[in-house]
């Protein structure tokens, strides 16, 4: 579990880079109202910025939302499992999560090459910026997703053999 924990540090560290991207979008946000309504000329470049922040904390943020068992679950039956019977219910539903994430995530990478190769731009303003940085944080934000979901999978098999699932 000490390996687990080292490792669970990334997930940590993606967290506390999606917090700091907050001030960022926040700033750009508040220019954006203020050069509208005040001096009435409105910037190009904040919408697209705003939503790849706004993905970028979305992304950076996923893996540590699973950590801290705070996605979504059924907790009317979920909650009402005794403990072993829960990790074993855990173990069976990340076997069919697991490769799904991994091939989103291998999926996203050719997507973010793709872009990278042909200088694709966003084409969703005059600002038009390489569209592959973006995407990049996608690719990342999914690997660690995919790291922190391994690291939930390895919890609860050790929780099921040792016999010790209170934690789960």
């Amino acid at each position: 579990m000490h390996f687990l924990r080292k490792l669970e540090v990334v997930t940590d560290i993606a967290a506390f880079i999606g917090i700091l991207i907050v001030v960022p979008l926040i700033l750009s946000m508040v220019y954006e109202v203020l050069s509208r309504y005040l001096l009435a000329a409105p910037t190009f470049w904040a919408y697209e910025l705003g939503y790849m922040m706004m993905g970028a904390i979305f992304m950076f943020g996923m893996a540590y939302a699973l950590k801290v068992r705070q996605h979504v679950t059924v907790d009317v039956l979920h909650g009402a499992l005794p403990p072993r019977l829960k990790a074993a219910v855990n173990i069976v539903g990340y076997c069919f999560f697991i490769p799904c994430v991994a091939w989103l995530t291998y999926a996203l990478w050719g997507y973010m090459v793709r872009a990278y190769v042909g200088a694709e731009g966003s084409g969703q303003s005059a600002w038009n910026p390489q569209i592959w940085p973006y995407r990049a944080i996608l690719v990342i934000g999914f690997a660690i997703f995919l790291l922190q979901t391994l690291i939930e999978f390895t919890k609860n098999w050790i929780a099921l053999i040792a016999n010790d699932a209170t934690d789960i």
